[in-house]
């Protein structure tokens, strides 16, 4: 059974997703597992692919959720998007997002800020 910290993730993503969706994009895949790390959401918004990195927060004690997302997570994201791209014999210019969920539990809102660009490569 998944703890609380992974149920609040994968309810973020949720919220992220259906954020992404509303802005026009497509989710072509989920938790994409790899020896660098997961990606959380992969999506497309127009001739853009995208490799998204959702962090939710319930509480503001440790920062914004964005912020937990540093240059060493980059650089193992954009290896995990390298091994996507192989994977499915893809060749795209690609690009690493940051969507940041800060869910009020007693108001019942979440705050979604979606960081375009945190890193681009074509391969």
């Amino acid at each position: 059974m998944p703890n609380y910290k992974q149920r609040l993730g994968a309810y973020g993503e949720i919220l992220a997703a259906n954020f992404l969706i509303g802005k026009g994009c497509r989710i072509i895949d989920r938790n994409f597992r790899t020896t660098y790390g997961e990606i959380d959401l992969i999506a497309t918004n127009g001739d853009e692919l995208l490799f998204i990195e959702v962090k939710t927060r319930t509480a503001s004690g440790y920062g914004y959720p964005e912020l937990a997302v540093d240059n060493r997570k980059i650089s193992r994201l954009a290896k995990a998007a390298e091994i996507y791209l192989n994977k499915n014999g893809r060749k795209y210019c690609w690009r690493l997002d940051i969507v940041s969920v800060e869910i009020n539990k007693f108001a019942k809102l979440a705050k979604i800020r979606w960081f375009k660009d945190a890193g681009n490569n074509c391969y």
